[in-house]
């Protein structure tokens, strides 16, 4: 059997067997479509098959991912990071040809480069505030997107998770709701009473019977579809909007919905917050996730600076 045909017996057994999302199949297809792409361009003859990854394979595969570059990007490479999401895909894959007693290079020998942690961005509450003074109320749009903002700052929502809400799925008068999040794992959501007001408003303006809590009001967007989420906002379309207001405000800093995440992550530690509690409200499933949260929240360090540092 050839590689090629493997993959999609690899990306069908990720959705069916271990209920990966289909988020998640996509990327794993697309990082593995390049060990396709490298077979074909260093071996031009000969059809990719698993005993023909070896360990002088995955050298000559890594150094052309570490030269690879990105189509209409003017000679920009993948980023150390990215490369290792393609060298996770592959280790998954080689992990599933062994379940399968497929003869192919042992798992264990593809490493991981060595990634930097990415410092944490996130607003406090007074630049969060001064993007809502930017969003007028008087149109519905506008209380969508005030609506989604205090949402996302609320309750830490995923951009994924926000854009696959229903109107039925968000309990307004208990302002708290259950979400899949990654990995299929469900958690509880609370929210304030700030954002569920602004949700209400939102919905009381609606005309539509539609499903999906949020709506593109667009007007290059279809007025009618095969299914009820044809008008469904998308991650982009969040960007968007996101950027429009951030913009407004004059926020000099790179907003993007995960930053709303972040804030919602470091206003509750800031508070007094436990990490664990923050791990299951984030839905994290490694408390060293959470902990990067840590060295711009922890109180006591504040504290312990204010009382013996001296003050010249």
């Amino acid at each position: 059997m050839y590689v090629s045909d493997l993959i999609n017996d690899f990306l069908e057994s990720l959705e069916v067997e271990n209920g990966r999302s289909r988020f998640t199949s996509r990327n794993y297809e697309l990082c593995l479509s390049r060990i396709v792409e490298f077979s074909y361009e260093y071996y031009p003859d000969k059809e990719l098959k698993p005993e023909d990854i070896t360990q002088e394979w995955l050298r000559k595969y890594r150094l052309w991912l570490n030269r690879f570059e990105i189509e209409n990007a003017k000679g920009k490479t993948l980023s150390v990071t990215t490369q290792a999401y393609h060298l996770i895909a592959l280790r998954g894959f080689l992990k599933y040809l062994t379940k399968r007693g497929i003869k192919t290079l042992d798992p264990v020998l593809v490493e991981l480069p060595r990634t930097h942690r990415p410092q944490v961005t996130f607003l406090h509450v007074d630049e969060i505030e001064r993007i809502f003074a930017e969003i007028p109320l008087d149109t519905e749009t506008g209380l969508r997107d005030r609506a989604i903002i205090e949402l996302l700052f609320s309750s830490g929502l995923r951009v994924s998770e926000l854009i696959s809400l229903n109107r039925d799925n968000v309990n307004l008068k208990r302002k708290e709701f259950m979400v899949r999040g990654k990995g299929q794992k469900d958690r509880p959501v609370f929210i304030s009473d700030s954002a569920a007001e602004a949700v209400e408003d939102y919905l009381a303006e609606r005309k539509d019977s539609l499903p999906a809590l949020f709506l593109n009001n667009s007007r290059n967007t279809p007025l009618q579809g095969t299914s009820g989420d044809y008008r469904r906002l998308t991650p982009r379309s969040i960007q968007r909007i996101i950027e429009k207001y951030v913009r407004a405000a004059g926020i000099t800093k790179h907003v993007t919905p995960h930053t709303f995440r972040h804030s919602f992550a470091t206003d509750l530690l800031m508070n007094g917050a436990d990490l664990r509690s923050v791990q299951s409200l984030l839905g994290h499933s490694n408390i060293s996730t959470t902990q990067i949260y840590t060295h711009v929240t922890d109180p006591q360090l504040r504290e312990v600076h204010k009382k013996f540092h001296s003050d010249i």
